[in-house]
């Protein structure tokens, strides 16, 4: 009982992670309440770890959770599931982009005003992390790819960090993301099946996050 309090905030972390993950995985809108939670957990382990920019991330992550929560409920089929797209070929450019100039931003930010001891990794993941949820937000599937390559990162950060349940966490969300794929990918075909016309629509480039 001693080491749950002691762990309170990464094991809480842990639970609503993988539920959050696991939900998104089968298109439920959930995914969002859940989500948002869990950013309020992971601020706290953050801080107490000096993960400026991820704590940061989970900010961002929560303002994303509300607008992906909106349009999720706008784009849903008949079993009241989130509809899936591919990702506009136009906009990986601008993903690229945003993940790139991110990167370097954030990482003088956290040599010049912080503690921080992992600077590069901890900026290079936070922003490909916004990177993915904002695809997550637009229903691409691709955004599982993304999702993939950051945890993988993500495991031996926290690794370093010695957050091993936290790393735990994370290696589990790459088999749910490999699930999510799967899953998101047998919705689409079964979309197209059902209106191919609709399917065909590809949703417009974005500007960069």
């Amino acid at each position: 009982m001693g080491w749950l309090i002691e762990n309170w905030s990464e094991v809480l972390g842990f639970v609503t992670g993988a539920l959050c993950v696991l939900l998104a995985a089968r298109r439920n809108i959930w995914t969002f309440p859940i989500g948002i939670a869990n950013n309020v957990v992971f601020v706290v382990l953050f801080v107490e770890n000096a993960l400026y920019a991820d704590a940061g991330l989970q900010v961002v992550y929560f303002v994303l959770g509300v607008t992906g929560w909106i349009g999720w409920a706008r784009h849903r089929a008949d079993d009241h599931r989130a509809l899936v797209v591919r990702t506009p070929r136009r906009a990986w450019l601008p993903l690229l982009v945003a993940a790139v100039a991110g990167t370097l931003l954030l990482t003088w930010v956290l040599t010049s005003f912080t503690d921080s001891t992992t600077q590069v990794a901890d900026a290079s993941t936070t922003t490909v992390s916004l990177v993915a949820q904002y695809m997550l937000n637009r229903r691409w599937i691709e955004n599982w790819f993304v999702w993939i390559a950051v945890d993988v990162a993500y495991i031996g950060l926290y690794l370093v960090k010695g957050l091993w349940i936290t790393g735990a966490l994370y290696l589990l969300f790459i088999a749910l993301c490999v699930t999510g794929f799967v899953g998101w990918r047998r919705a689409r075909r079964l979309q197209q099946a059902v209106d191919p016309q609709e399917a065909r629509v590809a949703q417009p480039a974005p500007a960069a996050p």
